[in-house]
């Protein structure tokens, strides 16, 4: 039997052409200024650092898979795909708006879409998301600090935040180190948060990828604040429960205190792992049988609320 889920992190597969649904380097649209490619200083630089870093997520499939591989989908078949896995909603982002907004259109209870909007657009980009979220049926937002090279806690986000509270919808931040040397690597520091909850105490706050390597700050800050949840994406899940790995006390407060407030985002095409795959890891973790749907489901649904 697949186990049902609630998957923080889906990427889109290409279109049936090929065509690349995601973007990536130009994760925030300024209003009127297009997709220009991000142009790196020197080869192996800033974001190209990350073929670096995760050599094996970059090195293409292994021998004997290229022909299994599908190079496009369409958002239907993709859709079947996930059912057949058991992900009940499925988290989009780092995808054009008006992209996200025709694939909710087309799925709306299948789907939860964040907007990507440039914190430097003003009210500007205020109004767009809220065009977004009342008129184009966008979830929340995605705030990417890492793409932006502007810390979530800078103020110049914070009309944005209001609006998230006004509206009664959720916001993912960026919330981990980065590998692009060409920024600062702690403009994901969980440190950031804590100002962002202090000063919106009634946003519902994802930190995405866990704070790693800065998990205990991450604890502390749970603990500290009620609306503040994580999820998982990015990290493969078998390293959770390995001694040395940094995850220590985010096992042992994920399993008692802060069980209700971790979900899990599964990047199922950073790892090559099914959901099923991903689930059957997640299943074997020191935690006990309750806490592991809360991960899986039952945290996801409360906070997204749907």
């Amino acid at each position: 039997m697949v186990r049902k889920v609630i998957d923080l992190e889906c990427l889109l597969p290409a279109d049936e052409q090929g065509r690349p649904r995601q973007y990536h380097e130009q994760a925030s649209h300024r209003i009127g200024y297009g997709d220009p490619e991000l142009l790196e200083p020197r080869p192996g630089y800033g974001f190209a650092n990350y073929q670096n870093i995760f050599r094996k997520r970059v090195s293409g499939p292994a021998k004997g898979e290229a022909e299994n591989k599908v190079v496009g989908q369409s958002i239907k078949d993709f859709v079947g795909e996930l059912d057949r896995e058991g992900a009940e909603v499925s988290v989009l982002g780092r995808v054009d708006n008006y992209v996200l907004a025709d694939v909710v259109k087309e799925f709306p209870k299948r789907f939860f879409a964040l907007a990507s909007i440039s914190p430097f657009d003003g009210m500007r980009g205020v109004r767009e998301f809220e065009h977004l979220v009342k008129e184009r049926g966008l979830n929340g937002l995605r705030v990417a600090a890492l793409y932006n090279n502007l810390p979530a806690s800078d103020r110049r986000y914070y009309p944005l935040y209001a609006k998230c509270v006004e509206l009664d919808v959720p916001v993912r931040i960026y919330s981990t180190m980065n590998y692009a040397n060409d920024r600062p690597y702690d403009l994901g520091h969980p440190r950031h948060l804590d100002q962002i909850a202090m000063d919106f105490p009634e946003l519902r706050i994802d930190a995405a990828l866990s704070g790693w390597p800065w998990v205990n700050d991450l604890v502390g800050l749970m603990r500290r604040h009620p609306n503040l949840y994580c999820d998982t994406s990015a990290h493969h899940p078998q390293y959770f429960g390995v001694p040395g790995s940094g995850w220590e006390m985010f096992m042992q407060f994920g399993n008692t205190l802060l069980q209700d407030k971790i979900m899990v985002g599964f990047s199922k095409d950073s790892f090559g792992l099914t959901i099923p795959q991903s689930v059957a890891i997640y299943e074997k973790l020191p935690l006990k049988d309750k806490v592991i749907e809360k991960w899986l489901y039952g945290n996801a649904k409360e906070f997204l609320r749907c």
